[in-house]
């Protein structure tokens, strides 16, 4: 018998709490996603002096994580349809160790961007496989309110970060500054992963396996017993459910994505592909990557553009506890619409701000009046970007595929969802260079106003519904 479904489990194991116990469990990994995401935003000064790059060299140290999370996305959905949900999640955690320890003591930028890409593998692979974990074994009424708790966990690592980047600079009077053992603070904030990275693959072993993988691999029994945790008594009539939706299916394979009868890829694909890409394409990441950059870009000192950074943490934490209250009440797509909204209000202010901005004979800008206005806007934008897009993409990308194509699905849309995070913030210092903040952000805003049309020409609702309803 597998051992996965064999360990003692520290709650009694039957309903909502065995449900909230694993779904916390699997959202670590989305906090070692966001920490890992936002621990590069206080790093930067010391890269670029560590490593002698300039804007090119800079912009690629920051986004060479995302490289490897695009990797790790596509290939995390097909190699867990093989190997099993909570597997790759174990791989994912000992990817965290390795990269939060070798980011910090690289002695070169090629070495970093090496580890920065182990880094990235581990996220990628977290950022499509707890979603996904977490709408396999949630029941549907609650499955929304349950996979918001990703999000959280991914905003609850940025704060951290950036908490943890504010406290440790400010220690050393500075990133670049000497802290402990002859370690300058910069290499200290990737080493405090650390700690949340070993929590991750300890908690990891008193999970069980996806009950669905279980039931496609055959192994009904443990199947039987996992849903029996899950539902209690109605765990054999959901896995009748899903033995059913299995039946007339083969091995899951990308050809799946295609339809055998037109040819064409899957209309529900490429509403995928949508979601991914349009929530990078806002430019959300320019924000926890290059916040400090940015603020101190406009006349901020480091102290000041850091604490920035938490305060947005902070917004950024109650937008998605508002959203996980409404999404299982409201649904996804009116999120999704006001958020779009939203945010282009906001990002069209922001850009206004940094058209008014004068530029200083040292090359800084300075807001004068407009500085309270592009705080205020900056920090809405973050709030309704987490309120909506944020959370409720990972969400639908997790639950909006058929048993047959999620992996698959997972797959395609996750190498999209990175690959754009990765162009974004790659050009962010050569389009701050070329076109300056207010053109950056005007591009942003645009995405945000096509985000707009996108969902309500081509997202369709689907709170309430079992993941044996999705349809291809």
């Amino acid at each position: 018998m597998d051992t996965t479904t064999n360990i003692d489990l520290p709650i009694e194991a039957s309903g909502n709490g065995f449900v909230l116990f694993i779904t916390i469990v699997a959202t670590i990994g989305g906090f070692l996603f966001g920490f890992d995401s936002g621990v590069i935003n206080g790093t930067v000064d010391g890269l670029s002096e560590a490593f002698q790059s300039q804007s090119v060299g800079t912009g690629f140290n920051v986004s060479s994580m995302l490289l490897g999370c695009a990797v790790g996305a596509f290939f995390a959905g097909r190699l867990a349809d093989r190997y099993g949900r909570k597997s790759l999640l174990l791989v994912a955690a000992v990817f965290f160790l390795i990269s939060a320890w070798g980011s910090g003591i690289a002695g070169s930028g090629l070495e970093f961007v090496l580890f920065r890409i182990i880094g990235g593998l581990a996220v990628g692979a977290a950022s499509v496989m707890a979603p996904a974990y977490i709408a396999e074994v949630s029941p549907a009424k609650y499955r929304g309110t349950l996979a918001s708790i990703q999000q959280i966990a991914i905003i609850s690592g940025l704060f951290a970060a950036f908490l943890s980047n504010y406290f440790l600079a400010d220690y050393a009077s500075g990133s670049t500054q000497v802290l402990w053992l002859n370690f300058e603070a910069w290499r200290w904030m990737f080493w405090m992963e650390i700690i949340p990275a070993l929590l991750f693959f300890l908690m990891l072993l008193f999970i069980p396996e996806s009950p669905r993988f279980l039931v496609v691999k055959k192994k009904t029994a443990q199947a039987s017993e996992v849903l029996h945790k899950l539902y209690g008594a109605s765990g054999q009539n959901k896995l009748a459910e899903i033995e059913a939706s299995l039946s007339q299916d083969h091995k899951p394979q990308l050809k799946d994505l295609i339809d055998k009868n037109s040819g064409k890829v899957r209309p529900i694909v490429w509403v995928g592909i949508g979601l991914a890409a349009l929530q990078q394409l806002v430019g959300i990441n320019v924000v926890f990557y290059y916040g400090a950059v940015l603020w101190q870009a406009v006349g901020f000192s480091e102290a000041d553009a850091l604490l920035i950074n938490v305060i947005s943490g902070a917004i950024s934490i109650a937008a998605c506890v508002v959203a996980l209250s409404v999404i299982d009440k409201i649904g996804r797509k009116p999120l999704l619409k006001w958020g779009s909204i939203g945010m282009t209000v906001s990002l069209a202010v922001v850009t206004l701000a940094f058209l008014n901005s004068e530029q200083h004979v040292d090359g800084r800008l300075a807001l004068n009046d407009w500085g309270p206005v592009a705080l205020i806007a900056a920090n809405l934008y973050v709030f309704c970007f987490n309120f909506s897009w944020g959370p409720v993409m990972w969400v639908m990308l997790g639950e909006m595929f058929p048993n047959q194509l999620r992996g698959s699905g997972l797959a395609v849309t996750g190498l999209v969802q990175w690959f754009t995070n990765f162009v974004i913030t790659w050009s962010f210092p050569m389009l701050l260079a070329g076109i300056g903040l207010a053109g950056a952000y005007g591009l942003y805003t645009f995405f945000a106003l096509l985000s707009i049309g996108f969902v309500l020409r081509y997202v369709y609702e689907t709170k309430g519904l079992e993941l044996e309803e999705m349809k291809g």
